[in-house]
C-alpha cells in the first residue's frame, strides 16, 4: 500500500482560504473531484445559482498547485473557472455579449481585491435546437466562460469572493440587500 504524501503547506493554506469565502444563500456550492493530471495538487468545487428570471448558472472552480511552477502560469497557484449560463433569446444575439461575459470575471476579480497575473480565457456563445423526442425547450442559448489566472499568494479568500460574485452576476441576482420588485397590482390583483 502506497501512502499519499502530505499536501504542501502553501496548498493547504490556499484551500483553507478558498473555503473561508462564503457564498450568498442563492448559490449552492459543493466540493467535487478535481482534475488529476493538470498539477500535482488540485481542489475543486461546483456551484449552481438560479436567477430571478429563471436563468440557471453552473460553474466549476478549480485550484491547481505545482510547487515547481509552470512557465505559462508565472507562479505556483493557478485558478481555473468554467461557467455556463442559460440566456434569454434576445440577449443571446447581442454582439457585445462576449465582452460583457468576460467583464463579469474581470470585474469580480477587481471588486474582490484579488491579486493575480497571467489572466486569460474565452467566452463562447452557443445556440441549440432540439428535435424529435428530446425534452426541453425547442431552442436554448448559453454563454460559456472559461478562464484561468495565477494567484500572487495563498490568500485566496478574495478569489473565492470573486467566484461567488461571478456566479451571482451570471445568474442575474441583484446586489445583496436589494430586493427584486414584482409587477404592481391593483387591489383586485390585476396589473396596474
Amino acid at each position: 500500500m502506497t501512502e499519499m504524501p502530505v499536501a504542501p503547506e502553501l496548498f493547504r493554506q490556499a484551500v483553507a482560504a478558498l473555503k473561508s469565502s462564503r457564498p450568498r444563500q442563492e448559490i449552492e456550492v459543493s466540493e467535487v473531484g478535481p482534475p488529476r493530471r493538470l498539477a500535482p495538487w488540485a481542489y475543486a468545487v461546483a456551484a449552481e445559482a438560479n436567477g430571478p428570471a429563471g436563468e440557471l448558472a453552473t460553474a466549476r472552480f478549480v485550484l491547481l498547485h505545482d510547487p515547481d511552477g509552470q512557465e505559462a502560469w508565472k507562479g505556483v497557484l493557478r485558478l481555473v473557472i468554467y461557467l455556463r449560463v442559460e440566456l434569454d433569446p434576445e440577449l443571446a444575439t447581442d454582439p457585445l455579449l462576449p465582452a460583457v461575459g468576460w467583464s463579469w470575471l474581470t470585474d469580480a476579480l477587481e471588486d474582490s481585491g484579488a491579486s493575480w497575473t497571467a489572466l486569460g480565457g474565452t467566452v463562447t456563445l452557443t445556440s441549440s435546437a432540439r428535435f424529435g423526442d428530446i425534452a426541453g425547450p425547442t431552442r436554448s442559448h448559453d454563454l460559456e466562460l472559461r478562464g484561468s489566472w495565477t494567484a500572487i499568494d495563498a490568500d485566496l479568500g478574495p478569489h473565492g469572493a470573486a467566484f461567488h460574485q461571478l456566479m451571482a452576476t451570471a445568474a442575474g441576482l441583484p446586489p445583496e440587500g436589494v430586493s427584486m420588485l414584482g409587477p404592481r397590482t391593483a387591489d383586485n390583483g390585476r396589473p396596474c
